[in-house]
């Protein structure tokens, strides 16, 4: 389904996570087990916010690269797979996040040798880097009637 937005029952199919914990809002691009671009609207009522921090929000980096991990579970899914993650290397963040933005999300997946791989990923915002970073994950089989 490349260019085509992909609505949100297609995200929630492979994904355990639900709100507040799903931070994908629509899949703008999707190469099965490939590519897959995202976006995240974030808005000033995100539960995190209250407490990161107060009177001056921003969104945490670590939940950009959750969000990353979870679009990443998407392509995995194609494949027939589920990802644990083992590590991430080289995350580099850019620029905060704060309510109001749109966070674009991109995952590119790499090829699968013996039971792992890796994803390189990036989020960014107005066009300017907020993050990137390179996912190590390992795969296991999907079982069949779960996400």
């Amino acid at each position: 389904m490349s260019g085509n937005a992909v609505d949100l029952m297609a995200i929630l199919a492979p994904l355990p996570h639900r709100y507040p914990r799903l931070l994908i809002d629509r899949m703008t691009e999707h190469e099965p087990g490939q590519l897959a671009r995202a976006l995240k609207n974030v808005t000033v009522n995100e539960p995190f916010f209250q407490g990161h921090f107060p009177g001056y929000p921003v969104m945490p980096g670590v939940l950009v690269i959750e969000a990353l991990v979870q679009l990443s579970a998407v392509l995995a899914h194609d494949l027939g797979l589920t990802l644990d993650l083992s590590g991430i290397s080289g995350a580099r963040f850019k620029r905060q996040v704060s309510p109001g933005d749109q966070l674009m999300l991109e995952t590119r997946m790499g090829p699968v040798v013996d039971g792992s791989g890796r994803f390189a990923v990036l989020a960014s915002v107005d066009g300017e880097l907020a993050a990137e970073a390179q996912l190590l994950v390992a795969f296991t089989p999907l079982v069949p009637g779960t996400r």
